[in-house]
């Protein structure tokens, strides 16, 4: 499998393939498309601040994901959403970000408790988070049985359900910009959603026939 950053398209290849044949596409398809890919534009411009660049690719990445659900961060959305993108994955570039491009970065963020919800929710005095210890540890045996399985869709989703709580403790005000508390995971993970993000969008382009449901937002006239 291709770990080639070639196999990774940029906002101009994007564009120039959306142009090209975004008129075969459903309406609610082509609207998600064309708000995905500009805000990975935007993000592309924010080469010295990782903060923004992060923001930026999540915006981009709910612009094409997200939809009607009671929840964008639950796990079981991420694994639905991740196993349909890995069928469309002929070429194996999901695999090639986790396994070859990223597997450092993410095992960092899969061993950090500062990116663990349950941890935070202790930390604020929630009940039912006491065990979070456990849970931790629960996971990071999960983390490890998807290590050696090979079982990329996992990966993914604990992934995501990380980068969703450094997600809120930006967007919620709960980090100083600059910082270098939280610098490196910034860092990386601004790079991964970079990645992940652009061949996401790259892989919805090969399939505007499925069901990728209605904007959460769309364009209303009048």
């Amino acid at each position: 499998m291709s770990a080639d950053p070639k196999t990774v398209p940029d906002f101009e290849s994007l564009k120039k393939r959306q142009r090209a044949i975004r008129d075969e596409w459903p309406n609610d398809f082509a609207l998600r498309i064309h708000r995905s890919i500009s805000w990975i534009g935007r993000a592309e411009h924010e080469t010295e601040d990782a903060a923004a660049a992060f923001l930026f690719l999540w915006i981009a990445f709910n612009a094409a994901y997200g939809g009607e659900r009671s929840d964008l961060g639950a796990r079981n959305d991420f694994d639905v959403f991740f196993r349909r993108l890995e069928r469309l994955d002929a070429q194996g570039r999901l695999y090639g970000i986790v396994w070859s491009r990223f597997l450092g970065p993410i095992r960092l963020f899969l061993e950090n408790r500062y990116v663990f919800a349950p941890f935070w929710r202790h930390h604020h005095g929630e009940a039912d988070a006491a065990d979070w210890e456990e849970r931790f540890e629960a996971a990071r045996r999960r983390f490890h049985r998807a290590l050696g399985e090979r079982e990329t869709v996992t990966i993914l989703s604990m992934l995501f359900d990380r980068l969703y709580v450094l997600r809120n403790q930006v967007m919620h005000g709960g980090s100083t910009w600059n910082s270098a508390v939280n610098r490196d995971q910034l860092r990386d993970g601004s790079a991964i959603l970079g990645s992940f993000v652009s061949v996401m969008v790259d892989l919805m382009m090969d399939a505007p026939e499925e069901d990728w449901g209605e904007p959460m937002y769309p364009v209303v006239e009048g």
